[in-house]
């Protein structure tokens, strides 16, 4: 074999290793939203066994707020059958009722004194809270993850590799125009 082929050879090996590196990381991109989503099912699931315990307590002091209470529970069950679809549009619509109808729920408590004093109430609202705050954090950390993949299969030359092995783009949980926009106090405690 002369040089030429030597240097034709030694190139091949480059590409092949380059092809090597952008597949490794394209891997390592699906499995870190994979990994985002995991998280954020999780604590779905936490909250998802939380709530029935709130409603409960609630629920042995407002004798007329029924309604309420019942928005909740069904905005829990829409989420749930989302979350078992995997259908994100449906989820994001879901949790935005969850989170209205949770809202509307602790506005209500105000009402109600010795239903705030009540310490499984408090810890309940605590907990509940915090996992509101929880599960913001992990739809930002998952969207960062869909759209380091996302922006990473478009690009040259992984482009080439992502459509040759078939790495396709994953959805962003997206949040509704009313979410981004500051809340109607007077509507919440109306």
């Amino acid at each position: 074999m002369d040089i030429g082929g030597y240097v034709m050879l030694g190139m091949l090996v480059l590409i092949a290793l380059y092809a090597v590196l952008i597949y490794n990381n394209l891997v390592q991109l699906k499995h870190a939203v994979s990994k985002a989503w995991s998280n954020i099912e999780v604590l779905l699931k936490q909250r998802h066994d939380e709530l029935p315990k709130l409603v409960e307590v609630c629920r042995q002091y407002m004798a007329y707020e029924k309604e309420t209470l019942e928005r909740v529970m069904r905005a829990r069950g829409s989420v749930a059958r989302a979350q078992q679809q995997g259908d994100l549009a449906s989820l994001g619509r879901a949790e935005d009722g969850l989170r209205a109808g949770l809202g509307q729920l602790f506005a209500v408590a105000e009402a109600y004194p010795e239903l705030k004093a009540d310490g499984r109430f408090q810890h309940l609202e605590a907990r509940i809270s915090g996992l509101e705050n929880a599960i913001a954090d992990r739809r930002e950390f998952y969207n960062d993850c869909v759209n380091r993949n996302n922006v990473r299969i478009e690009q040259f030359p992984d482009l080439v590799v992502a459509h040759l092995l078939r790495f396709g783009p994953f959805q962003l949980l997206d949040f509704p125009a009313h979410q981004t926009r500051d809340p109607d106090i007077r509507a919440l405690f109306g």
